[in-house]
């Protein structure tokens, strides 16, 4: 792809190369994907902010993804916001779009609504999950809760885990006009042949400032020089629509020889069905299913990421109890 190539950039990740400087990235746009993922839910505003981060990041991150692994990101902290989690499916096939999901939980009552998003996690962790499926261990590497937001959390788990510099820019918010969500990101990363220069942890609450110390000489100013780049990109820009993603890369990046690949288109999915539900209420026995059933005679599941409900007949769920027959 050229970067004077027309695409729909709505719901996508555009990979490139900054060939001057031996660093790739992702920019993402979300629309429909983020407005959908927040939907599902009557979140408050400041766990809609964590969860539209949380996402734009898990596009970014996930685009790198074989096909048919999936990314799990995990946010799990002691203050009123719990948990944030979101997946990414990498596509089934080539050309195929990725999707996404996400959800939180938080206690109402101990929430700060006039409190800076991030605030409201505490301490915790960060964690990445890469399931590259059957037969194959997950992957998890986990960081403690850092920074001044998520995707300073997201820089230093690349820093310490993978021993990469990477940096975010992210930016999230409803059309004045439609009400409507809409999000974008800007991810850069030094190429991994940085790994052998690395000198230090590389914690800290700025991506630039951590990973200076990770690498010397001309990988050194080439890292630094992108990322003050990238300081000067404005919201609206990572926004849209009316600035294309290749038209941002130039306008940051046009000294560096931006190169850029074919954009991943992403969806908003969630792969909860019937048959999962009934699969993971298998491990019952009939005494305990009858615990969960209605006053109405049905067991009911909702799935936190889309919302589906489910009612199912209890007599045809579990297994029978070896201590009390079902009848």
């Amino acid at each position: 792809m050229t970067l004077g190539a027309q695409i729909a950039w709505d719901d996508t990740v555009l990979p490139f190369q900054l060939d001057r400087s031996d660093i790739r990235g992702r920019v993402a746009r979300l629309d429909t994907v983020l407005d959908s993922v927040l939907a599902q839910h009557d979140y408050p505003p400041v766990i809609e902010a964590l969860v539209a981060e949380a996402v734009l990041l898990t596009a970014m991150i996930g685009q790198t993804l074989k096909l048919r692994w999936r990314l799990s990101l995990q946010i799990r902290g002691n203050g009123p916001a719990r948990l944030i989690a979101t997946d990414y499916f990498a596509p089934g096939d080539n050309g195929e779009p990725a999707r996404i999901r996400a959800y939180a939980s938080y206690d109402s009552e101990r929430l700060e609504l006039n409190a800076a998003p991030f605030s409201q996690i505490g301490a915790g962790y960060f964690a990445v999950i890469i399931d590259q499926g059957r037969d194959m261990t997950p992957y998890q590497g986990l960081t403690p809760i850092t920074g001044g937001s998520l995707a300073a959390c997201a820089e230093t788990y690349f820093a310490q885990s993978e021993q990469l510099p990477t940096r975010f820019s992210v930016a999230f918010d409803k059309g004045p006009e439609t009400a409507l969500w809409r999000g974008g990101g800007v991810m850069l990363q030094h190429l991994p042949k940085a790994s052998p220069h690395a000198t230090g942890d590389a914690t800290g609450d700025n991506g630039l400032l951590a990973a200076v110390d990770m690498l010397d000489g001309d990988e050194a100013e080439n890292w630094t020089r992108a990322n003050l780049l990238l300081d000067t990109v404005e919201k609206a820009e990572l926004l849209g629509p009316e600035v294309h993603p290749t038209d941002l890369l130039l306008r940051l990046f046009h000294e560096e020889a931006p190169r850029v690949f074919d954009a991943q288109p992403v969806n908003f999915g969630c792969t909860c069905t019937e048959a999962k539900v009934r699969n993971s209420l298998s491990i019952y026995s009939a005494r305990d299913i009858a615990t969960m059933t209605t006053e109405d005679g049905k067991v009911t599941a909702d799935c936190q990421f889309c919302g589906a409900h489910y009612e199912l007949d209890p007599a045809t769920l579990g297994f029978e109890a070896t201590d009390e027959p079902r009848a």
